[in-house]
């Protein structure tokens, strides 16, 4: 493991797992890492700034002002390539994603413009409550990576989800997204996600319950791993995730989507179709809202382009398709049979009879179907992890022998 000139904020708070630190410390400048220490407040009742400065070789920043002299945390935003809040407690979780900024951790974090990894640590109900969760799924949709929690022992004595990460493993994902960090580099991406609206009349539509987060998930490890990722947008509530390395194009019916998608295809590496886009339009669209005048109404319907059908008609050797498949019966054989019809790669594969897949979840489950009858099966995970198994799947057709960093 390597993190060789590497500029690293290792930013600590309040909590018991801040003992974790001291270690952390030792192994990322063993790595090779620079090593800036931020500490809130509560953290320094955990463990001594002295220790952290004699391991990190660096003056521990713990407030705004210090000695009468202001931490430049602009600066420090700029200096690091990665952030690192590790422990990361509740409070700081809930202040990120509100942009509160009373201290310098938090000051520093709405500073940065690198890459920002929390590692959780707490209680098993803080850690479940659906306030920490939604804190969570907010960063991770600020494009923040989240580093799981692990299962055991908690200092209340309880034993579930809660623990801090151990700092190996720490270390080793860090060493993984920096290896990573260009494996995608010279290949554009296109990604299509979140639903269609297909006008009935001014004010009503046809749509779909997706809220395009599996998509954002795709685009944004992908820009990570260094791609320029064309992100096709249908509507929906979460904002586009800001990334130097993806372009966002804003849609609204399937028509709109498959011209948009057909013109940047012939220059796309990949194109990643995750969006749920309506398989039918109103024939006809009315001028004015439609009245109630009787009690029944019958509206004409006729099929959207195929944007998958389009695409994989103009497909080169050179390029990959990538589906999804969302399914509440026969699954695996109508995936199969998509997969065939639309010229895919491999297909992505869930179900709505899963427990937390689908639309409108944080979570997803999924198998990935490729040709020739093979088939991984994967656990239920966060979207961002799905995007995660999935892209290792495509740098591994991409870039045989070289797939998955380790």
């Amino acid at each position: 493991m390597s993190l060789r000139g590497k500029k690293i904020v290792l930013a600590i708070t309040g909590s018991i797992a801040a003992y974790k630190a001291a270690f952390l410390t030792r192994l990322l400048v063993k790595a090779g890492a620079e090593v800036q220490v931020l500490m809130t407040p509560d953290a320094e009742k955990f463990i001594s700034p002295l220790t952290l400065a004699t391991l990190s070789k660096r003056k521990v920043i713990s407030g705004l002002v210090d000695a009468e002299q202001w931490s430049n945390h602009v600066a420090l935003g700029l200096w690091a390539d990665l952030i690192l809040v590790a422990p990361a407690t509740a409070n700081t979780l809930a202040k990120f994603a509100t942009g509160l900024c009373d201290n310098i951790v938090t000051a520093v974090y709405l500073s940065a413009k690198c890459p920002v990894f929390f590692a959780p640590a707490m209680d098993l109900d803080m850690w479940q409550h659906p306030a920490t969760q939604h804190n969570i799924q907010r960063l991770i949709s600020f494009g923040n990576k989240l580093i799981p929690v692990a299962h055991g022992e908690l200092a209340s004595g309880l034993v579930g989800d809660g623990r801090m990460a151990e700092p190996e493993d720490i270390v080793k994902l860090l060493s993984t997204h920096f290896a990573e960090g260009n494996q995608f580099k010279g290949k554009t991406i296109l990604v299509t996600a979140g639903p269609t609206y297909e006008p009935i009349d001014p004010v009503r539509f046809i749509g779909n319950y997706s809220s395009g987060k599996m998509g954002i998930a795709l685009a944004t490890e992908l820009a990570d791993r260094g791609a320029l990722v064309k992100l096709i947008l249908g509507p929906t509530r979460i904002s586009a995730p800001v990334h130097p390395g993806i372009e966002t194009f804003n849609v609204t019916t399937a028509r709109e989507m498959h011209d948009q998608a057909v013109q940047l295809y012939p220059d796309c590496d990949v194109a990643i179709l995750a969006a749920a886009v309506a398989d039918y339009r109103p024939r006809h669209q009315a001028p004015e809202k439609i009245k109630k005048s009787s009690d029944a109404m019958s509206i004409e319907l006729e099929k959207t382009p195929d944007i998958a059908a389009s695409l994989g008609k103009m497909k080169r050797g050179n390029q990959l398709n990538i589906g999804f498949a969302l399914e509440t019966n026969n699954e695996e054989a109508n995936a199969k049979e998509k997969l065939k019809k639309k010229n895919f790669d491999f297909i992505v594969l869930n179900s709505l009879r899963d427990s937390g897949a689908g639309f409108n979840h944080d979570t997803n489950k999924i198998t990935i179907l490729k040709k020739g009858n093979t088939q991984k099966k994967f656990k239920l995970k966060s979207k961002s992890e799905v995007a995660v198994d999935i892209i290792n799947e495509i740098a591994g057709m991409l870039f045989p022998g070289k797939g998955k960093l380790s």
